[in-house]
């Protein structure tokens, strides 16, 4: 007579042997379901997408280039890839599948697509200048590469007027740390944001309070001189800018009488030096 035991142990593999059986038969019927010609994959993950469905697509497209390394749909199918990541907001991924298609295919007639979409994503992400800009400095490096590449692409000139408002936010957070520098006496350290700006943000719209402000700072240090030199290049560059304006009056205590008795328009003349 069999020990219950033993009995019981029996039953247990049996059960196992059926369920595990089952579990295969399961497996086997999915893969077969998954299964399918680039064509239809990439169909169904176009009908995902048509449907708001981004991430879903996002991993449909991917499923391409599992099944079917070789073709051209997976190539196709990577770029849709990074698209549907984009439109989920799943940044992060987006650049991976990017920059894994550039490397693998550096002459391909959508890699141009490609930098500009990974450009746009950081573009995108780009928040007030009241917040860290890295998202912005890196839009910022990603729109040169564009432009650098290919220039005379329809790609080049999107990138180009975006590339202005990167920089319209950089040098925002630079003059925003400056003020606050300016406003706690730190001159010098004041100085330094705004000549940045000066030198590496010349066509934002922060370039004539950048050059008021180094006015401002230097008349507190007592260094005239450099005050009068930056009001003069103010001048120069807007003569009719309410900075100026400002810039002019701030320095009309430090002109000469010589200065004073001359008849030049403030707001359409360089200050004399």
């Amino acid at each position: 007579m069999m020990k219950p035991t033993l009995k019981l142990s029996l039953i247990a593999l049996m059960l196992c042997v059926a369920a595990c059986s089952s579990d295969s038969e399961e497996e086997t019927a999915d893969s077969k379901v998954k299964q399918a010609a680039p064509e239809v994959l990439y169909r169904d993950a176009r009908a995902s997408m048509a449907g708001g469905g981004f991430i879903k697509a996002m991993g449909e497209f991917e499923e391409i280039e599992r099944q079917h390394p070789y073709s051209e749909w997976a190539r196709r199918g990577q770029i849709m890839a990074a698209y549907s990541a984009y439109r989920a907001g799943k940044f992060d991924d987006m650049v991976g599948i990017l920059e894994r298609f550039v490397k693998l295919y550096p002459t391909d007639t959508q890699t141009p697509y490609a930098y500009y979409l990974r450009a746009l994503g950081y573009y995108t992400q780009i928040s007030d200048v009241g917040r860290d800009q890295q998202k912005t400095a890196e839009a910022r490096e990603a729109l040169r590469e564009v432009i650098a590449r290919y220039p005379d692409s329809e790609y080049a000139q999107d990138a180009k007027l975006k590339l202005d408002l990167t920089d319209d936010h950089l040098a925002g957070k630079e003059m925003e740390v400056g003020r606050y520098y300016l406003k706690q006496q730190e001159y010098l350290a004041a100085i330094n944001r705004f000549k940045f700006v000066v030198d590496n943000y010349q066509t934002t719209s922060h370039a004539a309070e950048a050059l008021h402000r180094l006015v401002e700072s230097y008349l507190r240090l007592g260094v005239i001189g450099e005050a009068k030199t930056y009001a003069a290049v103010l001048g120069h560059n807007y003569p009719g800018s309410d900075w100026y304006k400002y810039s002019y009056e701030m320095m009309k205590g430090n002109l000469s009488p010589e200065e004073k008795k001359s008849t030049f328009d403030p707001y359409l003349e360089l200050l004399p030096l």
